[in-house]
């Protein structure tokens, strides 16, 4: 069998996986890759960037292990003027609710774009209230529980509006744009994603 490796820039409103369902797209809509390859974890239908398809169960399981804690970093645009103590807060853990159980994420490393990052374009965009700011924020986690920056940035009274996975560990989007594509050898993933 031979082993396949593609980073690709999930659009919003595209579902983690192949197969259809509903109306809803879907990886296959985009990505043109063999049967056998698949999503190495998941973004969230509303949620936008970076991810690994591979047929390499190896290179899924040490990502998806949690002992393996690899850096993952997030852009995300929110909701409200973000403060230095939400920062900090960030950085510290918050509690959010897992499966209706209150969790306490660890500590990131957080921080405010101080000029907003330069980033395609969302269709739709999202919603813009003059009154009201909308900045930037990086989260590098080493953790990944379900929609967990959303919950972390809401439970601090800052919504997110737009979230971006821009890199886990030394695999960026770069200057990839929302449906592209990247294949790479098997030294390449393994070299930017295992130190």
């Amino acid at each position: 069998m031979s082993l396949h490796y593609f980073s690709v820039y999930k659009p919003y409103e595209v579902l983690t996986r192949f197969g259809k369902e509903g109306d809803k797209a879907v990886l296959s809509d985009f990505f043109d890759v063999p049967r056998d390859v698949y999503p190495v974890g998941r973004l969230d239908y509303d949620s936008e960037g970076l991810l690994i398809l591979t047929n390499d169960k190896s290179l899924n399981h040490r990502l998806l292990d949690p002992k393996h804690a690899h850096e993952r970093e997030y852009w995300a645009q929110v909701d409200g003027a973000v403060t230095n103590q939400a920062i900090r807060q960030l950085q510290e853990g918050v509690t959010i609710t897992i499966d209706g159980k209150p969790y306490r994420t660890r500590g990131v490393d957080a921080g405010i774009f101080e000029t907003d990052p330069i980033v395609p374009d969302r269709n739709p965009p999202i919603r813009f209230r003059k009154q009201i700011p909308a900045p930037w924020i990086r989260l590098i986690l080493k953790e990944g529980k379900n929609r967990q920056v959303r919950k972390m940035t809401a439970a601090l009274g800052f919504p997110t509006l737009r979230l971006i996975r821009y890199r886990i560990e030394n695999l960026s989007l770069d200057n990839m744009q929302p449906g592209d594509i990247v294949e790479h050898s098997q030294q390449e993933m393994y070299k930017a994603l295992f130190r």
